[in-house]
């Protein structure tokens, strides 16, 4: 294990390989230096998604998992968390939360306690205020999969006191809405700060995951404006990280579930193929070895043990 990267994955929720469409696809319309930096100054597109470069791969990943119909966020994560295809498990594409059929899977083969039995350390970095905490009691069932994976760990979330101990990242990445929700005393902070915080963080842990949720709302709402700005914070979000990281012993993995926000000209998710972005320690080796949603957990546990 001696040698083993870290790595710090983020997910983006609801981000596909569009068109290069710039009236319906906002990755060609937002300005994003460190994302096309990553993609050799070229944003990708469904016809071009393939990037290589000495620091940095891209390369699609398929994400419709062989199921007829469009993918969705309980099969598809389930299967990027597991390595496992939740959707032909139970026959069809199922979201926004783990069917009762994928949860024995999601809870027991989740890269989270494959990593605590090979003896390494996972932390789900992001934190919740006190509200969600009272939702997770009336609705314990009602969860994302990240969430519902990490939990199965018996390892707690995060709450506002790590926030403010700079050892959890907001959903929001800014903090911005913390104050609204009864935390005056949480200062906001710039999407790049919490990007450099996660980098400090992914130094304690050998894996460490960040979820990011708005860009899937964008979709969701076909807005251009609100999408623009989570291309926006998630490229100076990345900055963030790749600033300061050691890119000798860290990768940075950046992938999705299922599109949804690069095709604007409609309110549900797509078909497209989700891309996955690597940087830093082995990037190259690792995009080799991935084509699906599958790949991921499966290619990840063999670099980290």
């Amino acid at each position: 294990m001696m040698g083993a990267p870290h790595v710090v994955m983020v997910f983006l929720d609801g981000v596909g390989i569009g068109s290069p469409d710039p009236a319906t696809n906002p990755f060609f319309v937002a300005h994003g230096k460190t994302l096309r930096r990553l993609c050799k100054n070229s944003m990708i597109h469904r016809e071009d998604p393939y990037r290589y470069s000495r620091t940095a791969s891209v390369v699609p990943l398929e994400a419709t998992l062989g199921i007829e119909g469009l993918p969705q966020s309980g099969t598809g994560q389930t299967a990027l968390y597991t390595g496992v295809n939740a959707a032909q498990l139970i026959g069809k594409h199922f979201g926004p939360f783990p069917p009762s059929g994928l949860r024995p899977l999601l809870h027991g083969e989740n890269i989270f306690r494959k990593l605590l039995a090979a003896g390494r350390r996972p932390y789900f970095a992001n934190a919740y205020p006190r509200q969600y905490f009272e939702y997770l009691e009336k609705h314990r069932l009602l969860l994302g999969a990240t969430t519902q994976a990490w939990l199965s760990t018996g390892q707690p979330l995060n709450d506002a006191a790590v926030l403010m101990r700079g050892e959890g990242i907001s959903a929001d990445l800014t903090n911005e809405r913390w104050e609204a929700l009864g935390y005056p005393d949480i200062p906001s902070i710039s999407a790049f700060e919490a990007g450099a915080r996660l980098d400090r963080i992914s130094l304690e842990y050998d894996f460490v995951l960040y979820e990011y949720y708005l860009t899937d709302t964008a979709g969701h709402h076909r807005s251009m404006t609100e999408a623009i700005r989570a291309i926006e914070m998630v490229d100076e979000f990345t900055d963030g990280i790749l600033t300061g990281m050691d890119s000798t012993r860290t990768m940075l993995v950046m992938t999705s579930d299922h599109g949804n926000m690069e095709d604007l000209s409609t309110r549900g998710h797509t078909r497209n193929p989700v891309p996955a972005i690597l940087a830093g320690a082995g990037q190259r080796k690792i995009a080799d070895a991935l084509s699906s949603l599958m790949d991921v957990t499966p290619v990840l546990m063999r670099l980290m043990t």
